[in-house]
């Protein structure tokens, strides 16, 4: 979601620590930014549907661009966002842009292309991915027609040259992250904090209309707004690549999701908080939780970091109380120094009574400053 500058303050026991190296390791992280009119054309179903996330950034746009399309057409995109979201497909252009992330995001002539035969040329790609949800594609190919249509009226509206109005700054923009980003070793901090192999490229693609998104699509690419600092970029970094953190069908995920269940006050967090955020199950919340304890401590030894509790306080409404608690016992454990299997701590957590109700509370309180009776939602 959208990413904040850092604003720093005291955490007492949990204060950020000062990480210095008086030799840097050989650099493990390659960086590839680019720019995607398809990625962009995708971002853009949001403002075009109306979205109340997306309107205060793009609605002089949706001005000029939505009367250049059909009548038709413009009432079909809202339509096509509310089925999405009601089927459980999910937000239209971010989950879209999973679907398309299999090198068919060039233009819109290649979503077009696409769309003609999706069974060939996107399905293997997400298929194999860990997106692949057969609800999902089911939803999609019964939408295909009417989405490839929505496809063909932007780029006859001319698309491709308003995009380009609006983002002329991105190709200077390409090559300022080029250079900036050579500093910051990600990768290597991905492979120490979860004991996994990562590949280290990873692709930034720049966007004009996706805000207030960072969305991590297949392979280790994510999409970002292109005026987007270096700090935001490397957090983002950070945590998309990371998802899923864990194997949400393993044995340690799985523990969690069972004691999770039982929890007061976390189920309650995904069923009643502002569905705009995601995280409408119980599973994606701690997916997404593991994933944003993970980045913190990853931003935090980069020196991009956000104070923990403004940050968990400003974003989506305060819910992502389980971040907090397992960033704490992350901290606890000194993880930032030891590093290992985090499915294994994971699972070590969960054994050990960590994640019952009366622990998991008492830390996320504490490094949220909030009171454990008033953890969520925010007074």
């Amino acid at each position: 979601m959208d990413r904040r500058f850092f604003l720093a303050a005291s955490l007492g026991s949990f204060a950020i620590p000062s990480l210095a190296y008086a030799q840097r390791p050989p650099m493990r992280t390659r960086w590839k930014v680019r720019a995607s009119e398809g990625f962009d054309a995708l971002a853009f179903l949001g403002p075009l549907a109306g979205g109340e996330l997306y309107l205060p950034y793009y609605k002089a746009d949706v001005d000029v661009f939505a009367p250049r399309l059909a009548a038709a057409v413009r009432a079909d995109v809202p339509a096509l966002a509310q089925e999405a979201e009601r089927s459980g497909f999910g937000l239209l252009g971010p989950n879209l842009s999973v679907l398309f992330s299999n090198g068919a995001d060039g233009d819109l002539a290649s979503l077009i292309a696409n769309m003609s035969a999706p069974q060939a040329r996107l399905l293997p790609a997400y298929r194999a991915s860990p997106y692949w949800n057969e609800k999902d594609w089911r939803w999609f190919m019964a939408a295909g027609p009417r989405l490839r249509t929505v496809f063909e009226a932007m780029q006859a509206a001319g698309f491709a040259a308003f995009r380009d109005e609006r983002a002329g700054g991105i190709a200077r923009r390409i090559a300022e992250l080029d250079r900036d980003l050579a500093d910051y070793d990600v990768i290597r901090w991905h492979e120490k904090l979860t004991g996994r192999v990562f590949d280290p490229l990873i692709e930034v693609v720049l966007l004009q209309f996706c805000k207030p998104h960072g969305i991590k699509v297949q392979g280790q690419t994510f999409l970002q707004a292109a005026d987007w600092n270096t700090p935001t970029t490397v957090r983002n970094a950070a945590h998309e690549m990371l998802h899923p953190p864990v194997p949400m069908d393993g044995a340690a995920a799985q523990a969690a999701l069972a004691v999770l269940a039982r929890d007061p006050l976390i189920p309650r967090i995904v069923a009643d908080h502002d569905p705009k955020w995601g995280y409408t199950t119980l599973e994606g919340l701690l997916n997404e939780d593991i994933a944003q304890a993970l980045d913190q401590l990853i931003a935090e030894a980069l020196g991009v970091a956000r104070n923990p509790a403004d940050r968990w306080r400003k974003a989506d409404d305060g819910i992502h109380v389980l971040a907090g608690a397992i960033y704490g016992m992350l901290r606890r454990d000194r993880w930032i120094d030891t590093g290992g299997s985090i499915e294994d701590w994971l699972a070590d957590a969960v054994r050990g009574g960590r994640f019952a109700p009366g622990h998991l509370h008492a830390v996320a309180a504490q490094v949220l400053e909030r009171p454990v009776t008033g953890l969520w939602p925010l007074a």
